[in-house]
């Protein structure tokens, strides 16, 4: 697992705070994730279009023969950011872990709606639109969970015959009329509930901070007045 700091270093170099705030004091969030889920800023759209860049470089390392898959692979993960920031996405993660070989495929996209939260009030909205929780997170405090499975365009588009497993947290942001919501999601359905408990012990890592504040410029104050001494003689 690799942890997630409000100023996360991405792969193209650059940091930035995940929240998207930039007002002075602001809540901003971190997250653990495994060491093989890439992360893409998705605002402002130069840091994601440079992210993206980023992770296609680093896939096809050593692969110059491949201009079709990379050009196509290149669009498929735009696409995916650009659906991210539709749905009000600031960050969109991506994982490439494997085991035994074969991909454990996975996206969490994270979004800020903003709107008061009341835990009680967001689970009889979802009511009747997957299985729904009040959780409790280890740090950041009370949330809305919610378990569904939803056959997407995506997986309609391949022709595959799983459903995608979706896991939802809808999280109050601390001191605001906010809502930060985590959507895990795969296409595994077969190992759907082991994923799951990898997107939950994710989830369970989120933690709020504020963000620091700029410091100050030292004050320019008049010198003291001093008096010389000759060379040589004791104060």
């Amino acid at each position: 697992m690799q942890q997630t700091t409000p100023a996360d270093r991405t792969a193209d170099g650059k940091t930035e705070g995940e929240a998207g705030g930039e007002a002075d004091g602001e809540n901003v969030f971190g997250l653990i994730t495994p060491e093989d889920w890439f992360r893409i800023p998705l605002l402002p759209e130069e840091r994601r279009e440079a992210s993206v860049s980023a992770l296609i470089k680093r896939q096809f390392a050593g692969v110059d023969d491949q201009p079709v898959l990379r050009r196509q692979a290149e669009e498929q993960l735009l696409g995916a950011a650009e659906a991210g920031v539709e749905q009000g996405g600031v960050v969109l993660y991506l994982s490439f872990l494997e085991a035994a070989g074969i991909p454990l495929s996975a996206s969490l996209l994270i979004s800020r709606i903003h709107q008061r939260f009341d835990g009680l009030d967001a689970v009889s909205a979802l009511r009747g639109k997957g299985e729904t929780t009040l959780v409790r997170l280890p740090a950041a405090g009370r949330a809305a969970r919610r378990r569904r499975s939803e056959r997407t365009r995506e997986a309609r588009r391949l022709g595959t015959e799983f459903d995608d497993t979706i896991v939802e947290y809808f999280v109050p942001v601390p001191d605001r009329d906010e809502v930060l919501m985590l959507t895990f999601s795969t296409p595994l359905e077969p190992i759907a509930d082991s994923m799951v408990e990898l997107f939950d012990a994710v989830a369970g890592t989120l933690r709020w901070q504020k963000k620091a504040q700029p410091s100050q410029p030292a004050q320019r104050t008049q010198p003291a007045q001093t008096t010389q001494e000759p060379r040589g003689q004791q104060g």
